[in-house]
Order: structure tokens, then sequence, then C-alpha cells
């Protein structure tokens, strides 16, 4: 079977990327053992393996305080360009909360980096959503509509800055961030500029990935749940001119075990050792996210207990089973009109080479033989485990 970099050459390809765990307690919120380190030294094994298995990108997190199972956190700009020192190929995008971050100060960091690097780095726009946090670094709290109306903003700062003429500069008299004439240089590699993601499920985050963003990230979903989301954010696009310039990604936790059994069995240790007060606590505060949007429609307003012991809702990505089923989902999900999966294991000092070797190609195998593209077809193969229960 072709390696999966030999394969990665078709434009239509679904790109895989993983969660970068630069904060402490891994992607699960369990008490469960996790062969899983924040360190930058496990990361870069974690970052070079990923790339020699056909991981195109990887994703690393902002936090600012210990909360929820994260004793301790690494900051996401720094940790990011530490990984593309020490890779060749991987893009990483680095995770940015407006409000302790100005578009000035990211959009040169990152064109900076992005020159370091021969073009490698890209930006997640994370809007907020733990009031405590904002608080505790002397930031002000914006209600929920007001974070993402500042983060439709600050997005449209950073391809202007990056993009504006050289002679003439960028210049913006918004309510949140104000420039005048300001040139830039050097400007980023990437032309034409570095990729900007973003996400969230109420109608303000739709509205900022149809309008402003490049990439809309996606929690796990069902089926009608994902196919009513990149509906949605498609027509707002198209509204705006803009329906070929958004793309999809969706977050999804993986466990691959010989037997589906087995892997359920993993899933439900998780969820059994799950770190109930953590969890607890995380629900509630998440409300200010969720269910505290007008549509009632946020991330996270209908989880339960045991999908918020995966922070972004990653079981219900339903990738969980044998390297064959999974696979089989994961096209699925490609016919959707996903993008990009971007993914989450319990032991990364295994998983994370597992999956590049034994689901990875054969992903790639069954894109080789056209599947992925007829949605009709995917659903009636594999839907049925998406669907409400």
């Amino acid at each position: 079977m072709a390696q999966p970099h030999e394969l990665n050459t078709d434009p239509d390809r679904l790109l895989f990327a993983y969660w970068v765990p630069n904060v402490s307690g891994g992607l699960v919120v369990s008490k469960i053992p996790q062969n899983t380190s924040s360190s930058l030294k496990s990361n870069l094994t974690y970052a070079r393996t990923a790339e020699q298995h056909g991981f195109e990108y990887a994703l690393t997190q902002i936090r600012f305080t210990a909360l929820y199972g994260a004793s301790e956190q690494h900051e996401s700009v720094s940790f990011s360009q530490a990984l593309l020192h020490g890779t060749e190929k991987l893009k990483v995008i680095a995770a940015i909360l407006p409000g302790p971050w100005t578009p000035a100060v990211v959009a040169k960091q990152l064109a900076s980096i992005d020159n370091y690097t021969d073009g490698r780095i890209a930006v997640n726009i994370v809007s907020g959503w733990f009031k405590g946090e904002f608080h505790a670094i002397g930031e002000w709290w914006l209600d929920h509509a007001e974070r993402y109306r500042r983060s439709n903003e600050f997005m449209r700062c950073l391809r202007g800055i990056w993009t504006a003429p050289e002679d003439e500069g960028f210049t913006f008299s918004g309510d949140f961030y104000r420039f005048k004439n300001y040139k830039l240089a050097p400007k980023p590699v990437q032309k034409p500029h570095p990729p900007i993601f973003q996400g969230g499920n109420s109608e303000d985050a739709r509205v900022n990935g149809a309008e402003v963003a490049d990439w809309y990230f996606m929690n796990g979903n069902d089926l009608e749940g994902f196919r009513a989301q990149i509906q949605d954010v498609k027509a707002r696009a198209a509204k705006v001119g803009r329906e070929e310039h958004v793309k999809f990604a969706v977050n999804g936790f993986v466990i691959v075990r010989d037997t589906e059994e087995e892997a359920i069995r993993v899933l439900q240790e998780i969820q059994g050792k799950a770190d109930q007060g953590a969890i607890e606590a995380f629900a509630q505060e998440v409300k200010n996210a969720g269910q505290s949007t007008k549509e009632k429609q946020g991330m996270w307003a209908t989880s339960t207990f045991n999908d918020l012991v995966q922070y972004n809702d990653g079981f219900k990505t339903k990738l969980v089973g044998t390297k064959e089923q999974v696979a089989e989902r994961i096209v699925l999900l490609k016919a959707l009109g996903v993008n990009l999966l971007l993914t989450a294991f319990l032991h990364y000092d295994q998983e994370v080479e597992q999956f590049g070797k034994e689901v990875l190609p054969l992903v790639r195998k069954l894109e080789a033989e056209g599947r992925g593209k007829d949605v009709a077809y995917e659903i009636e193969r594999t839907g049925a485990v998406y669907q409400k229960h």
C-alpha cells in the first residue's frame, strides 16, 4: 500500500489535523490513565510522527489559567513556532483569543513566523467562553454576540493588514479596532495570507464563518446536525459572494482497536472514569457560550455529561471502532462537505502513529476508488451510526 505522503497530491483530498496537547490532562476530562504528555519534547515527537504519516495540520490550544483537568498550559503561539522549527512540512494552527491579543500583534507575530517557516503558520480565532479566565487576567467580559462581533472585526483586520498594498497600508475604523495607514513588512509568505480558522455552533459563529473566516470549525454532531450547519454556512457565504472561499473542519476523538467491542469498551472506560466535578463546573461555565445565545444553539448547548468528557463533543463524531469502520465514517464526513478532520487521541505516544499507519492510508485508498463524493451512497452505507438516538 502506498504511503500517505505519496497520496497527498489530490487537491480534493480530505486533510488531517490533530489537536496538540500543549496543555496537561490530554483531550478528555477523565481520570483514566493516558500516555500523553504536554511537554515540548513529547510534542515534537508527535509532530514529527504526524507529518511522516500524512497529517498536514496541527492545532495548538489557548488557555491562560488552570481549569477542568488542565493544570498547566503552554502558550499557543510560541509553542506553535517551536513545533514548526522542529518539523519540515507540518502546518500549525495557533489559537488566538481576542482581548488578550490585538490584531496588530497577531498580524505581526504570524507574518514573521510565516517568513521563518516558509509559509506554515495558520490562526484559529477563539471568541472565548470562560468568563473567569477573562476576569483573572484583567480583560473585559463581553456577552456572546459582542465577543463574536469583536472576532469578526479581528479577522477583518488580520486579512486587511496582511493584504493591504504596501504603498497604502491598512486603514480601518470599527467598534473594537482602529488602524490608520498601517504598513506591515515583511508580509506573510503565504498568499493571499495565512489561513484563518474559527468555529462555533451559534448563529454568530456561522455569520463569522461565512463572512470572514477561511475555515469553519464544527464540534462533533449527528448526521442532520452536520448537514444543517454546512448548508447554513454555505448559504450565508453565498449571500456575500464567498461560497467558494469557506471550507469546513470537524472535531473527532479517535479510538481504533482490533474490534468494535474493544473500542467501545475504551470509550465507556473514559466516560466511566470522568472527572465529575470538573465536568459539572465546565458544563455550568459553557452556558455562556451555548445556552446563553438567543437561539440556544451555541457550542455545547445540547451536550450531555458524557459528551462533555471530550472538550469539543468529539465522541459524537463516532470515530470509535475498527480501522475499517473509522475509515468508512471519515469518507462519509467528506461526502457531507467536510474538508478537514481534526483528530484527538487517548494515548498520543502510540495512537498518532497508529492512525497514520492504519486509518489514513485506508481513507486515501477509498478516495482513490471514488468514495466520499456520493453523499446518498455514503449515508446508506454508514449513516445509521450518526442518527439521533
